[in-house]
């Protein structure tokens, strides 16, 4: 069984956000998307963070 704690891969977050999985890449080296984490040679994004970036940018647009 998948914890809900799981992290997310960089497919996980695109798919959320419904971007290309180049635009995460092309927002990590620009300092910008949500907050990620390098565990080796691997990208991954707690759940939470992501979310609570895409709320930032809601109250940013509003």
């Amino acid at each position: 069984m998948i914890s809900a704690d799981r992290l997310w891969t960089i497919r996980d977050v695109a798919q959320y956000l419904g971007v290309p999985v180049q635009t995460l890449y092309q927002w990590r080296s620009r300092g910008y998307g949500p907050k990620g984490v390098r565990i080796g040679r691997h990208v991954r994004y707690r759940s939470d963070d992501v979310r609570s970036w895409v709320a930032d940018q809601v109250k940013a647009s509003a």
